[in-house]
């Protein structure tokens, strides 16, 4: 015998399970994504470090429960009336932001954890997860344990034993914290439940809400699915009944939302003659809060210094010769740098194709708007986060912390700093690039454009003095950019809604995305040919096969790509006649086959 008692109970197995027939993955696919990573190793035991040998930690002030208004009221009283009597239901909590949805989530816990029961709760990525965990601490003390992959190896194993042991009562956590072996589960809680990040990128590729729901069914409790954005499939389940729907429509203490402007940037080029990075009416509010003592969130959703160089005598861009991607420059490393596979070289100074002199550093990212800020703001303190300044272990904490405690006067970022953050002293937050993501060749682009704008919005006026948001686009007439200048998520899901049923997109039917990729390009252009035609043979009438087709981003780390696309109204037929055909399908050297159900990316 390993292990004196078992790793996996039984619930959680059943979630393995449910797992490997609707990913259509393995069942040890399965289990790897359930068991931690140091007992993946086959250690039967593992030493933990001494308490506090992973840095100091920091006071946290209990917190009492808040006197809730009559919406947050009512929202509590049903979920509630599910945690009493055991039973399964999924709430689609709809608040906007500020609008107390984690009260909630606080209050709902010390409900189960009067009833002898245990809670876990979800937040999308590893950034959210410090400001998550105080806030529950601050309520819940030691009974909460923190989980995600950034944990030292010993700190994880130690919190999953305080978990398999009931000496914690509460799990908060990344993806991963769904298969936490609690016992007697009473709640389950998915925060900001519209993010990407929840989708798993690596087999078994499975999505933790609808993990979190299957988890929720198997152990008869609530799951909250919570957002000021929900995405379009659990509205869409909610407004058909599968789901209920609570909803939230004030802020707390009835603050106003924030007042959004949108600035017309076609109109800046005019008047200016240039293309700008900022408008006049940003620089100006800047300007003015730093100047008043208050903070600022300055949003970018790409990183680097410039996207891509240029020659301007004949036109070549440099590519990354392993992706079918642009190299885009950092500064701070003097290095350009593939975000794909991560591959560095040197700047030029000429180019590499003539041997002009004429190399160009054009587009922007966040190194280059924290650079700008500081001579268009001089004396403003500037910080940027971003995915190349939180790769060390501890960053996410420090710069969070330093903003919190108004050391940092503007804070630069990616899509870290548009989630789930309280900063009550965030009166102006300003979206430099709406149309990054507005332009990607992505049928969830409008979506994704909305979310972000209005959840980096909703980090604006929080505390009592208000708040303003400057959105900066040259496609203002865009529903998405509209309806977020207005706070508008129904006329939002109303416009998106017609063209996703119109092209057969979701949640309308359900996705899976074969891809097939070899080092030859041939290679995988005739294997994704051979299984196009096997699967149109052999799928049932109701299922769609449509491709193949080059992914967006052809190639990636020397592997060239092709996709296939199934659509169908039922999941579980789809995944059951795709496995069936794939047996069938022939094999080809050198050419892996990923199945992605229910894929975020194209």
């Amino acid at each position: 015998m390993i292990d004196k008692e078992p790793i996996i109970s039984g619930e959680v197995l059943g979630l393995a399970r449910w797992i490997r027939e609707t990913y259509c993955s393995s069942l040890g696919e399965a289990l790897q994504a359930v068991v931690p990573g140091v007992l993946k190793k086959g250690k039967v035991a593992v030493r933990t470090r001494a308490k506090g040998t992973e840095g100091p930690e920091r006071a946290i002030e209990p917190s009492e429960a808040h006197v809730m208004n009559q919406e947050q009221g009512i929202a509590l009283a049903r979920i509630t009336e599910t945690i009493t009597k055991k039973r399964h239901e999924v709430f689609l909590l709809h608040g906007i932001t500020g609008s107390g949805k984690t009260e909630i989530y606080l209050q709902a816990i010390a409900r189960v954890l009067e009833y002898g029961r245990t809670s876990i709760v979800l937040v999308p990525e590893i950034s959210l997860t410090p400001q998550a965990l105080e806030r529950y601490k601050a309520r819940f003390g030691d009974r909460v344990a923190v989980v995600h992959s950034g944990l030292l190896g010993s700190v994880r194993y130690r919190e999953w034993e305080r978990i398999r042991t009931g000496e914690a009562r509460i799990v908060v956590g990344a993806r991963s914290a769904i298969f936490s072996p609690v016992r007697d589960l009473g709640l389950v809680v998915v925060d900001e439940e519209h993010e990407t990040t929840y989708k798993q990128e690596d087999a078994p590729r499975y999505h933790a809400r609808d993990a979190a729901i299957e988890r929720g069914r198997l152990a008869s409790c609530p799951v909250i699915l919570g957002s000021a954005t929900p995405s379009l499939e659990s509205y869409y389940a909610a407004m058909n009944g599968r789901y209920e729907l609570v909803r939230l429509t004030r802020r707390i203490d009835d603050r106003p939302l924030p007042r959004v402007k949108v600035v017309d940037m076609r109109m800046e080029v005019a008047t200016r003659k240039k293309v700008v990075m900022f408008s006049k009416m940003l620089v100006d509010a800047l300007t003015r809060v730093v100047g008043e003592q208050q903070q600022a969130i300055v949003f970018l959703n790409r990183r680097g210094f410039s996207t891509y160089i240029n020659c301007r005598s004949c036109g070549y861009v440099m590519k990354c010769r392993r992706c079918d991607a642009i190299f885009v420059y950092h500064f701070d490393q003097k290095k350009l740098v593939c975000h794909y596979c991560n591959a560095r070289v040197d700047a030029p100074d000429i180019c590499p194709q003539c041997k002009g002199a004429y190399v160009r550093y054009l587009g922007i990212g966040t190194e280059k708007v924290e650079s700008e800020l500081a001579r268009l703001v001089p004396g403003a303190r500037i910080s940027r986060m971003d995915r190349d300044v939180t790769a060390k272990r501890g960053a996410h904490d420090r710069i969070l912390d330093e903003f919190k405690h108004k050391k940092i006067d503007i804070l630069v970022g990616t899509q870290m700093v548009a989630k789930g953050h309280d900063f009550p002293n965030v009166t102006l937050v300003g979206v430099v690039n709406t149309d990054v993501t507005l332009n990607l060749p992505d049928f969830r682009a409008g979506e994704k454009t909305f979310n972000l704008i209005t959840q980096v919005a909703g980090r604006s006026g929080r505390g009592d003095m208000g708040g303003e948001v400057i959105i900066q686009t040259y496609a203002p007439d865009h529903y998405a950019i509209k309806s977020a200048e207005k706070h508008d998520y129904e006329t939002f899901y109303r416009q998106e809604t017609v063209s996703r049923q119109a092209l057969g997109f979701p949640p309308f039917v359900h996705l899976v995305k074969l891809t097939f990729r070899s080092r030859t390009e041939k290679k995988a252009f005739d294997a994704a040919v051979l299984c196009a035609d096997v699967l149109k043979k052999n799928m049932p009438g109701e299922i769609t096969v449509v491709g193949p087709a080059p992914a967006p981003v052809a190639r990636v780390r020397g592997y060239y790509r092709w996709n296939i696309l199934l659509k169908a109204v039922n999941r579980s037929i789809m995944t059951a006649s795709l496995k069936k055909a794939v047996e069938k399908m022939p094999r080809h050297h050198g050419v892996y086959v990923a199945v992605d159900v229910d894929p975020m990316t194209m």
